[in-house]
């Protein structure tokens, strides 16, 4: 602590015995004990505020720091809002494809992206010029030719 070696540490017990004499040295050394015990205890408080004072100091600038990131969020957030971002980037692509989409360019809205549903007077005609019943119709018409009444046999009939 104070860098005394052995042999200082001696003379300094042998003055003290000559001068406070054999008698009250026990005295002395227990108040010397006391008082060293104190500083110490002092000495230990001072330097757990001065830490506790650095931790605080410390603290309020990773406070700052947090605030100046919450404000920054804050300034960003009406700028940022996914939903829209996202509404945004799919209606321009329903608007940019060809034909499709935007009303301003006179497309009729059919309810459906890929197929137009047909009118009323489609489907009656369909109807109207459907084949009877058993026979094939539309574009499988072609693959199976109408037969003339007559039956070809695969295999045995049950």
């Amino acid at each position: 602590m104070l860098d005394m070696s052995w042999g200082e540490v001696m003379l300094i017990g042998g003055v003290a015995l000559i001068v406070i004499g054999p008698k009250d040295l026990p005295k002395a050394l227990r108040t010397l004990g006391q008082i060293t015990t104190k500083v110490r205890r002092m000495a230990g408080e001072f330097q757990s505020q001065f830490n506790e004072a650095i931790r605080e100091a410390e603290l309020e600038e990773v406070r700052r720091d947090v605030e100046g990131v919450k404000r920054t969020v804050d300034a960003a957030r009406p700028s940022f809002n996914p939903v829209d971002t996202i509404r945004n980037e799919i209606r321009s692509a329903v608007e940019s494809r060809p034909g499709g989409g935007s009303k301003e360019s006179g497309a009729k809205d059919t309810g459906s992206f890929d197929v137009p549903r047909p009118t009323a007077e489609q489907q009656a005609a369909q109807m109207h010029d459907a084949p009877m019943e058993g026979t094939p119709a539309g574009p499988t018409a072609a693959a199976f030719p109408a037969t003339s009444g007559t039956k070809t046999e695969t295999g045995p009939t049950p």
